[in-house]
């Protein structure tokens, strides 16, 4: 688990409110509760798709699943324009990955609220990793199985069914504005995000956005995650030689690449394992009990190997960067010969704390490498991808509502977290909408494993889940003077 739950005691709401809220919550709560079955259904379909959004997989599985979003959020009967978008990817003549946007307006003074998820996944990886397919969605005891289970089709499914859960509640004739944006690159970088929004503004304005696309504090206790890392990944390659060598022959005066390599990434860490790049900042933010044996069962640290870096350990996920190998371009162990390498690439993802602009992360990073390398080895920076972190304000009218929403679906308040991964586009949506409350929810727990196998929906989270978006839909469309 990646947060730093506040205790945060719900505002309920006025009397005069409160008589109401039960008449109209039994009645949400009777519809999410009747149509869990359908939604699950319709979830194991979204999941069958291998909507993986990478370049290097096929693009129609992507397409497809565009396809079968459209059509229940077209069954809805509740938007008056529901279409597939793609926008231009900045810097070339590539679009984007399919996108389905939907609106209809607000009447008689209530709100609108834009509701994103994303319905790309990761790549499943190796089969033999998982213990059922990744595409057949597979229930064992109560979690459902499969990619994008949790990340993020279980987020798409949970706006479908709140938004239907509405409908029978209230009927199709609700005065709540709404705006669905459900993205087909997210896993990929949001490549085309930022054009999205600047050609959909209007359709995509709204008073509150809610984000589907994080996590809970455990299977019993919902969150609101206000802290986002940021992220700076980049392709570095060390080059010794301008050609490979007889490692008999002449190892011992002569640097190879992977000699090389391995000296300049040592320098990115202290010896505790923490990053040790100047000008990567971090906050100071209280953070509550989380012991090592909590990080262990929920990582699979192995027995004997210690955690790293230095403080309390939510801080370091939360609070502090991160830094890591991900990927390594060099001879494999079964093609091994004795040759002295002459290049080596690697790729290197960074997590950066709130507060830290990722412009400013990117150069510090690049300047320590440059400056590190050893014995004169030419460095190559390349593939730079950037990515904002973000705080959430939480002062305002609509977070007040989603924890009165939170308490009432899953009997207890929520938390708020720190999360420490990331989603940038939301900077991009605080950009182009500053007036606008953002609220980052999710269907997640800590044993959903995303983007790893096994990967998997708690079936339990999710029904409160989809249950605190449909109580949140039903005050919001009784709310007037936002």
């Amino acid at each position: 688990m990646t947060g730093n739950p506040q205790t945060n005691s719900p505002t309920t709401g006025s009397a005069a409110h409160s008589e109401a809220d039960s008449g109209a919550q039994n009645a949400l709560r009777t519809a999410v509760e009747q149509g869990l079955p359908t939604t699950i259904a319709d979830l194991c379909a979204l999941v069958r798709i291998p909507s993986v959004s990478w370049a290097a997989f096929d693009r129609a599985h992507v397409a497809a699943s565009a396809d079968a979003v459209v059509a229940l959020v077209r069954h809805l009967d509740v938007f008056e324009s529901v279409d597939i978008v793609q926008a231009g990817i900045p810097g070339g003549t590539e679009v984007g990955q399919p996108a389905i946007l939907a609106s209809r307006p607000a009447r008689n003074g209530r709100p609108t609220v834009l509701l994103y998820a994303h319905h790309d996944v990761q790549p499943p990886g190796k089969d033999e990793d998982w213990e059922s397919d990744p595409f057949t969605p597979t229930v064992r005891g109560d979690r459902l199985y499969g990619r994008g289970a949790a990340d993020d089709k279980a987020g798409v499914m949970a706006h479908i069914a709140s938004i239907r859960a509405l409908v029978a509640a209230v009927g199709r004739d609700f005065d709540l504005g709404l705006a669905l944006f459900i993205e087909g690159e997210e896993e990929f970088g949001s490549r085309s995000f930022a054009t999205f929004l600047n050609e959909n503004r209007e359709a995509l304005r709204g008073d509150v956005i809610v984000v589907a696309d994080s996590n809970n504090w455990d299977v019993n206790t919902p969150a609101i995650t206000t802290a986002l890392r940021g992220n700076v990944t980049l392709r570095l390659t060390v080059r010794t030689l301008e050609h490979a060598s007889h490692s008999g022959m002449f190892g011992g005066a002569i640097p190879d690449a992977m000699l090389a390599m391995i000296k300049l990434l040592a320098t990115l860490y202290g010896d505790d394992g923490s990053v040790a790049v100047a000008g990567l900042t971090s906050i100071d933010v209280p953070t509550p009990d989380y012991s090592e044996e909590q990080l262990r069962a929920e990582t699979g640290l192995l027995p004997g190997v210690s955690p790293i870096g230095h403080g309390s350990i939510l801080s370091r996920i939360w609070s502090q960067p991160a830094l890591t190998v991900t990927g390594i371009d060099a001879p494999s162990v079964d093609n091994a010969s004795n040759t002295l390498t002459p290049s080596v690439s690697v790729r290197i993802s960074t997590r950066i704390a709130p507060g830290q602009s990722s412009v400013e992360a990117a150069v510090a990073i690049e300047t320590h490498l440059r400056e590190h390398a050893p014995f004169g080895a030419s460095v190559e920076i390349d593939d730079i991808d950037t990515g904002e972190p973000f705080l959430v304000d939480t002062s305002g009218w609509a977070v007040t509502e989603a924890r009165t929403a939170m308490t009432d679906a899953w009997g207890t308040p929520p938390v708020d977290i720190g999360v420490g991964g990331s989603i940038p586009f939301i900077a991009d949506l605080v950009r182009v909408f500053p007036a606008a409350q953002i609220l980052v929810t999710g269907v997640e727990d800590p044993d959903s494993r995303a983007h790893s196998p096994n990967e998997s929906l708690h079936l339990g989270v999710f029904k409160r889940a989809v249950l605190s978006e449909a109580f949140l839909l039903g005050r919001l469309n009784e709310r007037t003077g936002h």
